[in-house]
């Protein structure tokens, strides 16, 4: 038996594309819509509604449909109450489960809509407390729990689809129309980023960081110290590659063993990573090889000095690895969120993976900056659902240090030699 719903969604339909999107992304689901209503805003700040009718084969076709709607910030019209359902296996989502976006999403529980805390991509909804007084929160697969609760189906959910339009006070990359942008003025782009980072601070939120060994090997080190030292450093993610090599520089002046002073290989130098990566063991975490006196530069020295915490993750590829770093991804995905909270602003440096990964633990509401020699570095993280990344391609070491000139002036001067 064919089943139907309505939906509606207010906002700037045209200019965003989000209404031919929709009706695009229902036939090829193998769904049907009429357009019931549709009121075009007239000024350029003005917000259009639309009203479709959707129909499908059955009633999970259906679902499928909406839940894909969602990720536009498209809504049932009469949402009604959600449905829940006890988790039967550990691991095990159960078939009709409501997989998540990154937006800002809300469940109606006892009456109420309730937001969902710290909103991410490809998660299920797990419901907890008592009747009246009930919570929600995203649960990724691997963590949910026999007889917990999840919600399923479309009904009692709806997204937030944020504006796409930026405000008029220069502090919201204006300038970034493009998603790649490799020929705007790069003093401006980083004042812009700069002021972005300071209001965040401001307002008592946090920068991520997400680095990978790029910013060691061009020489960056220094200019990323003097941002930990002037506070703008207050979380950083990263692989064993990073720590290793800016430790490698610190104990004996290389990275991958090419003179960081001179840029030419030294005798011996292949070595030298590994040798770090020995003694760091040795102490017995980077935190020791600091405060015994092993360790005293470089970044990862810098952000023990500062009590500011790092999440290290692993892969298949790494030497040692270092003892801080988290060999089970599924434990460092859990790290990750939990050092997430707080986050107001993040920052992607030279670093594919760990972008990506980052990305799809963030919630679409917080500002995204990545910066890489590489295009494809940005366009793969826009593609992977982090739509709101903004992208500058220039070399790393050169914005990290014009970005440390902006927030910690007269920091070369300071800078040992």
């Amino acid at each position: 038996m064919a089943a139907s719903e309505t939906v509606e969604i207010t906002g700037h339909l045209l200019d965003s594309g989000v209404l031919s999107r929709c009706v695009d992304d229902v036939r090829s689901l193998g769904g049907d819509y009429v357009i019931e209503r549709f009121d075009v805003g007239k000024d350029h700040h003005d917000e259009s509604y639309a009203r479709i009718r959707l129909t499908a084969d059955d009633e999970q076709l259906l679902d499928s449909i909406v839940m894909r709607l969602n990720t536009y910030g498209i809504n049932l019209a009469h949402p009604g109450d959600p449905t829940l359902r006890e988790v039967s296996a550990d691991g095990v989502f159960p078939a009709d489960f409501y997989s998540t976006t990154n937006l800002d999403t809300q469940v109606r529980l006892d009456g109420r809509w309730v937001d969902v805390a710290q909103p991410e991509m490809d998660c299920g909804l797990l419901v907890t407390g008592d009747p009246g007084s009930r919570r929600v929160r995203t649960v990724p697969v691997s963590d949910v729990r026999t007889g917990d609760l999840v919600v399923c189906g479309a009904s009692g959910v709806r997204v937030i689809q944020p504006t796409p339009d930026f405000p008029d006070d220069g502090q919201v990359f204006e300038f970034m129309n493009s998603e790649v942008s490799s020929e705007k003025p790069q003093a401006l782009l980083v004042r812009q980023i700069a002021q972005e980072m300071r209001t965040v601070k401001e307002s008592g939120r946090n920068v991520l960081w997400v680095a990978g060994p790029a910013v060691i090997h061009t020489g960056a080190a220094p200019a990323m110290v003097a941002l930990v030292e002037a506070g703008f450093v207050d979380v950083l993610f990263g692989g064993n590659a990073i720590a290793t090599h800016d430790i490698e520089s610190a104990l004996y002046g290389t990275s991958l063993g090419v003179d960081l002073s001179k840029g030419r290989g030294v005798e011996h130098g292949h070595e030298h990573h590994i040798r770090a990566i020995n003694q760091i063991r040795a102490a017995g975490s980077i935190g020791a090889a600091v405060e015994s006196g092993v360790l005293t530069s470089g970044v990862m020295h810098a952000l023990v000095r500062a009590g500011k915490p790092f999440v290290l993750v692993g892969s298949v590829r790494d030497d040692g690895p270092l003892p801080d770093v988290v060999t089970d991804v599924i434990v460092g995905q859990r790290r990750m969120r939990e050092a997430l909270d707080g986050v107001g602003f993040a920052i992607m440096v030279a670093t594919m993976l760990h972008s990506v990964a980052t990305g799809n633990l963030l919630p679409a509401s917080v500002p995204l900056v990545c910066v890489d020699i590489n295009p494809a570095t940005v366009t793969k993280l826009a593609d992977r659902g982090s739509s709101q990344a903004r992208g500058v391609v220039t070399d790393i070491g050169l914005f990290l240090e014009q970005l440390a000139g902006e927030l910690n002036p007269g920091w070369r001067e300071r800078a040992p030699h």
